[in-house]
């Protein structure tokens, strides 16, 4: 090679180092922080580690993880805030409208990667495609998919004249709820709302929906029913009380039957979302995602705990089918 091609060449490569070192700063370590209601060792946050992983950030290389954002339940929240922000992370991974407040409350420059049931009506972006402040991630839209899950509910127990839906009062909006209340008045279905503010009203409340002649149960989307899943899942098996819950993975921890996005999938979404941030993006530029593909589980074993035979019509449309 000639000396003036080889010294155009070199010019070349020269002009996108700073590109490449925008991108990923060699030698950095990223601090990454966590707020949310699940374990450390959840498969959901072992898919997020691994896409994080694929996408050139891995723990213990150049990425450090503030402790204390795991199994936060909302009476911590304030203090694992407090923690997190003194933690100067570069980017926060949080769940639910009632943690994600807090963290905004407490900064307004942090990155913060959400998981919310909507996260423009929450307050928390100004649009899904330009949320415009230090908060983006992915919005389920849940008003929308409560909905078809009271409709996949009555499908799998069609004689049940009186449904009761299980709310977080901490998150569910009265617009929403009367929603659900007119969709099901027009199946000839009466709901029942049953609110719980914490865990420990979980079982009352179950138990009082099935005095009060529920015949099924609608379990809505929060984080912190979520995090309860198994006081839900086994107070439902023990009343045969068929019911359906945010997730198709929480069908594979016993409930009933579960519709919705992969939660595993949301996480993973939002991996790609975080190295985005570490490479320099801002996260008011970043669109909000929402989930494309819902699925259908069913657990076949729970039914037969609870005497209760699944319509052929629902199983064929299974995305899996628990045995």
């Amino acid at each position: 090679m000639r000396r003036r091609e080889f010294i155009a060449v070199i010019a070349g490569f020269a002009s996108t180092w700073p590109l490449v070192a925008s991108a990923q700063e060699g030698g950095r370590t990223y601090r990454l922080g966590f707020l949310l209601p699940v374990s450390r060792t959840a498969p959901a946050i072992m898919a997020f580690f691994d896409e994080l992983r694929a996408n050139g950030f891995a723990e213990g290389q150049n990425l450090a993880v503030i402790s204390g954002g795991f199994e936060v339940r909302n009476e911590q929240v304030p203090q694992a805030v407090a923690n997190l922000v003194a933690g100067k992370p570069d980017v926060i991974l949080s769940g639910g409208d009632f943690s994600t407040r807090a963290l905004e409350q407490a900064s307004k420059t942090i990155p913060i990667i959400v998981i919310t049931e909507d996260v423009v009506a929450a307050g928390f972006a100004a649009s899904l495609a330009q949320p415009g402040g230090n908060v983006t991630g992915v919005s389920l839209m849940s008003a929308d998919l409560d909905g078809k899950r009271q409709d996949v509910l009555i499908e799998a127990v069609p004689q049940a004249q009186r449904i009761a839906v299980l709310v977080d009062s901490n998150v569910a909006t009265l617009q929403h709820l009367k929603a659900l209340e007119d969709s099901a008045k027009g199946r000839g279905k009466e709901l029942l709302i049953i609110r719980v503010a914490n865990r420990t009203d979980l079982e009352p409340a179950i138990k009082n929906a099935s005095a009060q002649g529920a015949h099924a149960l609608n379990v809505l989307a929060s984080p912190m029913l979520f995090l309860n899943r198994q006081t839900i899942i086994e107070r439902a098996v023990e009343l045969k009380l068929p019911a359906i819950f945010q997730w198709p993975e929480m069908a594979e921890d016993g409930g009933l039957l579960g519709y919705g996005p992969s939660f595993i999938d949301v996480f993973r979404q939002r991996a790609s979302t975080v190295a985005k941030i570490f490479r320099g993006a801002k996260p008011g530029d970043l669109p909000v995602e929402q989930p494309s593909t819902f699925k259908l589980a069913v657990n076949l074993k729970t039914a037969k705990a609870m005497n209760y035979t699944i319509p052929a019509s629902l199983l064929l449309r299974a995305d899996k089918i628990i045995e």
